[in-house]
């Protein structure tokens, strides 16, 4: 399990091919084009979810990602301190398991494609339920700053287009459960 932390933000996209060309334009060189499916669970403080990934390019190739976070729900650029275990196999058994002992949340399905711009990554969505977003992370190494990240993440974010109006504060389970989407 590694700890981490990055700066991060999520807005609504209206146009996810703008963004990807926006995207190339400032050097990002796309990285992946993925199916996700995050399933959260309920824990006592932070954000728990299991995330089950498969490569959109090669169908069969999955892998996992068990992540707890915790992060101020605020739109704009904000802090999210996270822990991740990399999972090989059997993802769908540990959700299982989960599921069972913690209780479902929400089930998040979307198809992401990755674009890297040095630390920074920047995610476009398609969220089934919700629509289109863009997410730019600013992961956090040794020595870099808070503030020089937020600034990235800002610039990455103006260059994209983000509108202030268009920034969300919660998580895509919480906005699903807003809609009064199921857990599934």
């Amino acid at each position: 399990m590694t700890d981490r932390r990055n700066i991060e933000i999520k807005a609504r996209c209206q146009d996810l091919v703008a963004a990807e060309d926006a995207a190339r334009r400032l050097g990002a060189r796309r990285a992946a084009r993925l199916r996700q499916e995050d399933t959260y669970f309920h824990v006592p403080e932070g954000r728990l979810k299991l995330r089950r990934i498969e490569d959109a390019d090669a169908p069969g190739a999955t892998s996992g990602e068990l992540i707890f976070y915790r992060r101020a729900d605020q739109a704009g650029a904000r802090r999210s301190d996270y822990a991740l275990v990399d999972l090989r196999s059997d993802v769908d058994g540990l959700r299982r398991l989960l599921a069972d002992t913690l209780g479902t949340v929400a089930r998040v399905r979307k198809e992401r494609i990755v674009y890297l711009l040095e630390s920074t990554r920047i995610h476009l969505d398609a969220v089934d339920g919700l629509g289109h977003f863009v997410e730019i992370e600013r992961v956090m190494a040794g020595g870099d700053s808070e503030g020089a990240a937020r600034a990235e993440v800002e610039r990455v974010a103006a260059a994209l287009r983000v509108r202030s109006a268009d920034l969300i504060a919660a998580s895509y389970a919480d906005l699903l459960a807003a809609a009064g989407a199921p857990a599934r």
